[in-house]
């Protein structure tokens, strides 16, 4: 089923897309004097980014060093992929990211200024915007602000930002017909009684960036 909005060509997709990583006939090694496939790395920049209710350049989505989100990483986002389909760009399981963004956002005590419908509205707004109508990366982003001293962000404000940009196959785009050398890593992720693993909360990938770095320093694109 799909959700179409008619005066944009814009709708929402409800299935998606499972990538599954294979193992190469070397046994969950990586191959011997090959390196490692890598993401796609820097930002093929749009031109503007929506921001608590507004379009703004792309450029000016700045926050403060001193931001909460900075400095304890009180943030918490969505990775949504929006697809060019002959009806117009389809974005994958929009109610469902977003209903786990403002989801993480209640674990963390994260008051929302905008609900699920409003910020589905602005997905759309700043597709069309860009014209990523062949499809895209949509970064649903709230985040505490500017103001609190202390870790608990009392005081800092709650800022909401949706980029979208140009990004193609994570993995490469020949990752489903070759594969990939994947690892497992040395590192654990942590027990359930120590943060909410559920939530996509920006400070919980600290941990899956030391096992990506890990991977990659031993040969391997995944752990």
């Amino acid at each position: 089923l799909t959700t179409t909005l008619p005066a944009r060509g814009l709708r929402e997709k409800k299935g998606t897309v499972m990538l599954r990583a294979t193992r190469r006939a070397s046994g969950f090694r990586a191959a011997a004097g090959t390196s490692a496939r890598r993401c796609a790395s820097g930002f093929p920049e749009a031109s503007t980014i929506w921001k608590d209710g507004e379009l703004i350049p792309w450029k000016e989505a700045n926050v403060h060093i001193l931001s909460t989100a900075v400095q304890f990483g009180s943030s918490l986002f969505e990775g949504i992929r929006c697809y060019g389909t002959p009806s117009g760009p389809a974005i994958v399981h929009l109610d469902g990211h977003l209903r786990r963004l403002l989801d993480s956002c209640k674990m963390y005590r994260v008051d929302v200024p905008y609900s699920a419908e409003e910020l589905a509205a602005a997905c759309f707004d700043v597709v069309e915007a860009n014209g990523l109508h062949d499809g895209c990366y949509i970064r649903p982003m709230v985040l505490r602000g500017y103001g609190a001293v202390g870790m608990d962000g009392k005081g800092s404000p709650v800022e909401c930002y949706i980029p979208a940009w140009k990004w193609g196959a994570y993995l490469g785009a020949d990752a489903f017909s070759t594969g990939i050398d994947c690892c497992t890593a040395s590192w654990a992720r942590p027990a359930p009684n120590t943060f909410p693993g559920m939530a996509k909360a920006a400070g919980n990938y600290n941990n899956a960036a030391l096992i990506k770095m890990e991977a990659q320093a031993n040969g391997y694109v995944e752990a």
